[in-house]
Order: structure tokens, then C-alpha cells, then sequence
């Protein structure tokens, strides 16, 4: 309880492919960590200043430029370690000397909030999700009625049905979606609803996703 009362998340849309940043973090402490830093490093440091927030960490959903080219220039403004799975692609992976690699299911703690990477592959090799309570920011592996594309470098059709039917389906229904970019009608949206109007959590078997969703023979 006292997690729910105390966590915050703000949404925030940014630059031309409508890509999310978020802060999460504590409100009680007043410390946030940044998601997905990209596209606009002085809005992304004066919405933290206006709120009177700390950024005390970065949070990396994968390594794609849409997500990460705003990267060196907040660590050149904030030295705070910035986390990245360690399953990311190497060719995906940012070099800064403030990376700090992820376990599957490592905690992180931003004030007295604890938040779990959970590693949620097929968009890219190591693209995670950061979970705290029922909030799930999704990065590109899950969106509003959608789902990150495979057909990049490192993507995978078919371990990207098993993050979503092993892994994201077998989450609460009460859990709060919120994805990397604003390619749906919402902001963001229970996973209870997403099961009911998402096509891409609506196939009843493997090959009905790769050849109906994803266009491909099994």
C-alpha cells in the first residue's frame, strides 16, 4: 500500500514518432528515474525541475536510437547510472562509461520504490519491460491494440509470442499498460482491456500469430 501511495509516473509525448518518456518514481522522496530518454533533453530535465524532481537513474526499454538518442546528452547534464538489459544486442547497446547491464527480474530502487526489468524479448534481443506495482511500462514490446515490430535487426517473431502469452498474459489483469510510443486511441490501458481489443493478444495458437498477425508461415 504504502508503494501505490507513494509511486509516481508521468507520461510524457516527445518528438516526431510519438514516442513516450516517462518518470517514475517516488513521490515521497521526490526522486524519478527517466524511461526511454529521446528527442528532447531539456523538456525531459525542466518537466523533472518544474516538479522539483531528482533524476536519479535512466531506465533503457532497449536499445533502438527512437529510444535511447538522448542518452549521453542527460548523462552529460546527470551522472546517474543508466540501465540496459544485458541480453540487448551489442549492436543495440549504448557505450557510456554510466551503463549498467540488467538481470532478468533485478530490482532497482528509485527512492523507496522498487521497480523489476522484466525481460520481454522478440522486438529486440533485450528489450524489457520495468514493472512497480501494477503499473508496466512496456517500451516497444507491447502496445495499445498492438505489439512491437520483428522485422528489425534482433527481432523475432516467434520469441515475441512467447513474451506476450508466457509472460505479459500471465500478468494481473489489473495491470496498468503504458507503451513506449502513441500508436493507439489511449494513453494507456489495463491489460484486462488489451486482452479484449488487442489482435495481437487475441490469437488462439503460435501459427495463428505468425501467419494472421504477423504474416509469416510457421
Amino acid at each position: 500500500m504504502k508503494q501505490a501511495q507513494d509511486l509516481l509516473i508521468k507520461q510524457m509525448e516527445v518528438g516526431p514518432m510519438g514516442n513516450y518518456v516517462y518518470f517514475l518514481g517516488d513521490a515521497k522522496t521526490k526522486e524519478v528515474a527517466v524511461v526511454d530518454p529521446a528527442w528532447d533533453v531539456d523538456f525531459i530535465c525542466n518537466a523533472a525541475a518544474q516538479e522539483g524532481w531528482k533524476i536519479s537513474a535512466i531506465l533503457l526499454t532497449h536499445g533502438h536510437p527512437d529510444h535511447t538518442n538522448g542518452l549521453n546528452d542527460l548523462l552529460s547534464k546527470q551522472d546517474v547510472p543508466a540501465y540496459i538489459s544485458k541480453f540487448e544486442a551489442s549492436f543495440f547497446k549504448p557505450r557510456h562509461k554510466n551503463i549498467r547491464e540488467t538481470e532478468d527480474h533485478e530490482k532497482i530502487k528509485i527512492g523507496n520504490i522498487e521497480i523489476e526489468c522484466l525481460l520481454t524479448p522478440g522486438h529486440t534481443p533485450g528489450c524489457q519491460c520495468y514493472k512497480t506495482g501494477e503499473i508496466l511500462v512496456t517500451g516497444d514490446t507491447l502496445f495499445i491494440d498492438g505489439c512491437g515490430r520483428v522485422d528489425l535487426p534482433g527481432g523475432n517473431a516467434r520469441v515475441m509470442y512467447n513474451t506476450l502469452y508466457n509472460i505479459i498474459l500471465k500478468l494481473p489483469e489489473s495491470t496498468m499498460i503504458y507503451p513506449g510510443h502513441h500508436y493507439g486511441d489511449a494513453a494507456f490501458a489495463t491489460l484486462r482491456s488489451q486482452k479484449k481489443t488487442n489482435p495481437y493478444l487475441l490469437c488462439s495458437s503460435m501459427e495463428e500469430f505468425l501467419q494472421e498477425r504477423m504474416g509469416l508461415s510457421f
